[in-house]
């Protein structure tokens, strides 16, 4: 893999667009409204609209996008390319075109930009920061008032990245990605899996219906089909091209975050960092801005779980702890989560059957509804506060949408 870039110093104009980012930030986060990332990276691109490629000039860019798990996957492959030299990230996930401005304005001395970027975003992103390498893990429902439809998603992306120069790391078990990925000279294809099927089962070449037996796919009336991986996930394992075995040692929990570690590794290789060494970096990584942290609220232990659509949800419900432990569920609908909760009846609630479950969030009452229908016996709270004190006895499982997922973060102080 080639070298970073030049190191060319910044123009008078982009030090001042980087100045102002970084006061609008530290005034942001004096006012209590956040890290100030978002806002700190709008002012910078106001005065230098060509900020971003000017602060990716001379870093190898690693893009990181998916429907579920970018920014765990963001974290896990900036700590393997640690062991080659210094990691620029958004780690906390601010994933649009501001919030990575202002990630980046921190790593005029860093070696690697590893970016997590947002569905949406990632053709134009792509054109700015000329990536060496482009990590695509999956793709389904989300934000359906903000976001396209998937296929539509998976469309604009295998056009946006058409003859890019970039390696693209692929997840070859979703048709879409593989429909998206199919478009680069340059595909690495991973098979990290897909448990969430319901997004993938026309093919995204001619409409037709997938087959899909076992970890298999393709279409039997255009040939599109499944590629052979290099990469796989094998139980506790990832199996590297040369068919070696490297075990896997995460304390994130979950399948996902056993096939974010194998793209991760993927990733690493590409830099040069063997799949033990990046492995083992891995195993650093404890929580993610939250995600799957413990904390300690009102004398009982709360497990924090963002889940954000169907398939977070899924993945999810099978890392948590067996009935009768105590579940808490938080839904909103404000922007930043997309104002349309109908991906609620694309859930199997059913599988939190035998759990106590109390419910909470803007959209409570939504998700009471849902729940109902679904045959479960829960609460509605109006606070954490509530529901923690009407949840029994043992460790509680919190599960909460992102902006929930937040406000949950600032009450238990997390």
């Amino acid at each position: 893999m080639a070298g970073a870039g030049s190191t060319e110093p910044l123009s008078p104009r982009a030090k001042l667009a980087v100045t102002a980012g970084k006061a609008a930030a530290a005034v942001s986060r004096a006012a209590g409204r956040g890290s100030g990332s978002v806002i700190g990276g709008k002012v910078a691109l106001r005065l230098d609209p060509d900020l971003l490629a000017r602060l990716a000039g001379h870093l190898d860019v690693i893009l990181v996008s998916a429907t579920n798990g970018k920014t765990t996957t963001t974290r896990l492959i900036a700590e393997a390319l640690r062991a080659s030299g210094p990691v620029v990230s958004n780690a906390l996930g601010a994933n649009m075109p501001a919030g990575i401005t202002s990630a980046l304005s921190g790593g005029s001395d860093a070696k690697f930009g590893v970016i997590e970027v947002d569905e949406k975003y990632l053709s134009g992103v792509a054109r700015d920061v000329t990536p060496k390498a482009i990590a695509l893990l999956n793709l389904s429902r989300d934000q359906l008032d903000r976001a396209a439809e998937t296929r539509m998603l998976a469309e604009k992306w295998r056009e946006g990245l058409s003859g890019t120069k970039a390696t693209v790391i692929a997840n070859c078990d979703d048709p879409l990605i593989v429909w998206a990925a199919s478009s680069s000279p340059n595909v690495v294809w991973v098979a990290a899996g897909q448990e969430w099927k319901d997004d993938a089962w026309s093919c995204p070449s001619c409409g037709g219906v997938l087959q899909r037996p076992g970890d298999d796919w393709g279409c039997g009336e255009c040939g599109f089909r499944r590629p052979t991986p290099s990469w796989a996930l094998n139980g506790d394992h990832v199996l590297d091209p040369h068919g070696s075995a490297w075990p896997i040692h995460l304390q994130l929990p979950g399948r996902a975050n056993k096939a974010n570690a194998t793209t991760s590794a993927a990733v690493a290789a590409t830099f040069g960092v063997p799949p033990q060494v990046a492995l083992e970096r891995m195993y650093q990584v404890q929580a993610v801005a939250g995600r799957y942290d413990v904390v300690d609220f009102q004398q009982r232990q709360l497990r924090l779980l963002l889940a954000k659509n169907p398939a977070g949800w899924l993945e999810t419900f099978s890392l948590i702890d067996p009935p009768p432990t105590p579940v808490i569920l938080s839904v909103n609908a404000r922007g930043a989560d997309g104002t349309d909760t109908s991906w609620l009846w694309d859930v199997d609630y059913t599988r939190l059957a035998g759990h106590p479950i109390c419910v909470l969030g803007d959209r409570k009452l939504d998700l009471a509804v849902r729940l109902e229908v679904a045959g479960l016996e829960f609460r509605v709270c109006e606070s954490v506060d509530e529901a923690v004190q009407l949840s029994p006895p043992g460790r509680i499982e919190t599960i909460a949408n992102y902006t929930a997922f937040q406000d949950l973060r600032r009450r238990v102080g997390n």
